[in-house]
């Protein structure tokens, strides 16, 4: 008898069996005549935790739902278990305004919620027309996602002739904001939105602001909307305020009530004081963005209560108080955690999502029925062309044992989703690049419709596998436009006598709306390509002086993902078919070419005896009178063929302007020689 022992500590990833050979030897040193073999098995060391699970997965756009962990599973080393919970967190903060979402412009996106029209937006993008917000700082490198950063130093006075001027007792104001703690013990206020006198006065009549933390609104009413003491500063205090993640802030006035909603969730405020309200004056006020404009009471008016952080889709909308479902449509995230075939998990398992579906947690009693819980947790992105990049996903889980709170510690996995690259569309326009129309149809009551032959289409390249090739391909697709520009190129219009416009009926059924002006026309909403197709066709252009015109040339570009992906420039010239004076037009039968020698008679004077020669042989005159009569109904063929090509060039139909030669170079028309020609005396 006798032991083995090891003089290193044994390691199942090293090595999982081991082989010794053993000699026994007597007192005398005598051996014995067999030796033996001894098998060791080295058992692993149980390690509670998840297996089973990859730390990358990849997502492909357009593929729906995909299962994140299809063949995990708990490992608790045989212990007895009460229970089990799970929570699976997807980290999507560094996307977008925190999760991928649509980044339509804001107008856009309201359409496409159904939101009531009316609404100003006070952040757009720079533009000719929008140009408050040329000297603002813009971090819009995430797939168009148009936001301002504000760092205490920059503000905007938004021009009188947008701002709403009366805001009634119902409105709302709307915006996404990322806002962090304010430095110092008594910080400042910081402005988002602010209505104050341009003049002479401080005053404040309507604004929206932060301070140490807190969300307040402000409306001072008139004296002659209300002369009693009412409620005038509205005060939220909330995490959200002040914890550097994006979040979307509507605040729906009903004078006097007020209600904040925070990501769809509603808030009512903590504190509301009340006020006078301001007295009446003749005095104009300045509406800002990012600060206050004191432009009273002061030497010199300046900007004031610098807004620091970031804001993105500042609307303003007088008369209307927007819907719960409006509000969680245009804040909704696109990307989130799933639960495939919900119908076959167990019955004793529970879970929940969040609202935004980044968080999810599985409880369950039995090990069998977790795990086969967490095999269906699947990532989903709803997004034709989603953000590409890393989501990290966290999973942290906690076991219970009979009778104990926790018997085993379950390390956390961490893993990452990998949203790859969409198929990048191209987006292009096609048709007639020219149109000439006569100076009647320009002047007539409807114009006429320059894109009338107009095509959009976009296309992807796709790449297949055939025998172990890779072979790119050209794939046509559908998707949604956001916005169709058709800009003047050259002189701006002139209202005195020229016009370019889309009657409302060619918007009516799709989620389209348009602006104009002398510098051309806007189509806008989410909508698709075949109905942006049906508004262009219907843009008409007329000019009631046509007298004055040589040219106008039109550019038109479409959008999708609020200029993401764009499509190529459209050049399009529209001309006037002047009547001029008649052009003398030349018989090519008539006057004869060089190539047909002209015929003098008597033909065949020399071919004869001189006593022949007072009258002609009878098969001489037949050929000639047959030469005679075919050479004039070729004259009298060409005549008629150029008198009705002049008739159809003037009937011109809407579509297309026909060469006036046209016809003759089509010709069939046959010229003969005169077979006398070559007769020879």
């Amino acid at each position: 008898m006798g032991n083995i022992r090891n003089t290193e500590r044994l390691s199942y990833d090293k090595q999982q069996t081991y082989k010794i050979m053993v000699t026994a030897f007597d007192c005398g040193q005598k051996r014995a005549k067999e030796d033996v073999a001894v098998h060791i098995d080295v058992k692993p060391v149980c390690k509670p935790g998840w297996q089973g699970w990859n730390k990358r997965v990849d997502y492909e756009p357009g593929t729906g739902s995909k299962q994140l962990f299809p063949k995990m599973h708990l490992e608790t080393c045989g212990g007895p278990l009460s229970g089990v919970r799970a929570m699976v967190e997807l980290q999507t903060n560094h996307i977008g305004k925190g999760c991928d979402r649509e980044t339509y412009s804001e107008k856009s996106l309201q359409k496409l919620c159904g939101a009531a029209s009316g609404s100003t937006d006070l952040l757009p993008a720079p533009s000719p027309s929008t140009n408050w917000t040329v000297s603002l700082l813009t971090d819009s490198g995430r797939d168009s996602d148009l936001i301002y950063r504000f760092d205490g130093r920059q503000a905007a006075n938004v021009p009188d002739h947008v701002v709403p001027q009366n805001l009634t007792d119902q409105f709302t104001i709307a915006t996404w904001m990322k806002h962090g703690p304010s430095p110092g013990l008594r910080a400042e206020k910081e402005t988002l939105l602010c209505n104050s006198d341009k003049t002479e006065m401080n005053r404040h009549h309507y604004s929206l602001y932060v301070h140490n933390c807190r969300l307040v609104f402000l409306l001072r009413r008139d004296f002659t909307q209300v002369d009693t003491f009412r409620p005038a500063e509205f005060h939220w205090k909330l995490e959200q305020i002040c914890d550097k993640e994006w979040h979307y802030y509507v605040i729906n006035v009903e004078f006097p009530a007020v209600t904040l909603f925070v990501d769809g969730v509603t808030y009512e405020p903590y504190l509301v004081t009340d006020d006078w309200p301001i007295h009446a004056s003749k005095i104009d006020t300045q509406l800002t963005v990012g600060a206050c404009w004191q432009g009273g009471e002061v030497a010199t008016p300046r900007f004031t209560q610098y807004f620091h952080g970031s804001l993105s889709g500042l609307t303003i909308r007088p008369g209307r108080i927007e819907t719960q479902k409006v509000i969680s449509c245009l804040q909704a995230c696109k990307e989130g955690l799933d639960i495939n075939s919900l119908e076959s998990l167990a019955k004793d398992i529970k879970f929940h999502f969040n609202p935004a579906q980044s968080v999810l947690v599985v409880e369950g009693e039995d090990v069998d029925s977790i795990n086969t819980a967490m095999t269906k947790v699947s990532y989903i992105n709803s997004r034709q062309f989603p953000t590409a990049g890393l989501r990290r996903l966290h999973i942290t889980t906690t076991v219970q044992c009979f009778g104990e709170d926790t018997c085993l510690s379950i390390p956390d996995i961490k893993a990452v989703v990998m949203v790859l690259p969409p198929s990048e569309p191209r987006i292009t326009i096609t048709g007639s690049n020219r149109l000439v129309r006569p100076a009647g149809d320009l002047r007539g009551p409807l114009g006429v419709a320059p894109f009338k032959e107009l095509h959009i289409t976009s296309t992807v390249m796709k790449g297949d596998s055939f025998g172990g090739f890779h072979r790119p391909g050209v794939m046509e697709v559908m998707h949604n436009l956001d916005y169709c520009d058709i800009l003047v190129i050259g002189e701006e219009l002139n209202p005195e006598r020229e016009s370019l416009e889309i009657h409302h009926s060619a918007l009516l059924g799709k989620h389209l709306d348009a602006t104009n002006s002398t510098s051309g026309i806007s189509i806008y909403g989410v909508d698709s390509m075949a109905h942006y197709e049906q508004a262009l066709r219907q843009v008409r252009y007329r000019n009631w002086r046509p007298a004055t015109l040589s040219e106008r040339r039109f550019r038109l570009t479409c959008s999708e993902l609020n200029g993401r992906y764009t499509s190529n420039e459209f050049i399009l010239e529209v001309s006037v078919l002047h009547h001029s004076a008649p052009v003398e037009h030349v018989n090519h039968m008539a006057a004869q070419p060089q190539y047909m020698r002209p015929v003098h008679h008597p033909l065949m004077i020399h071919t004869f005896n001189s006593h022949a020669s007072g009258a002609a042989p009878p098969a001489a005159t037949v050929v000639i009178v047959v030469c005679i009569a075919a050479l004039v109904v070729i004259v009298v063929i060409g005549v008629y063929r150029i008198h009705a090509t002049h008739q159809e060039g003037s009937r011109e139909d809407e579509d297309e302007v026909k060469d006036p030669e046209a016809d003759w170079d089509n010709s069939a028309l046959t010229i003969t020689v005169n077979p006398m020609e070559n007769i020879r005396g």
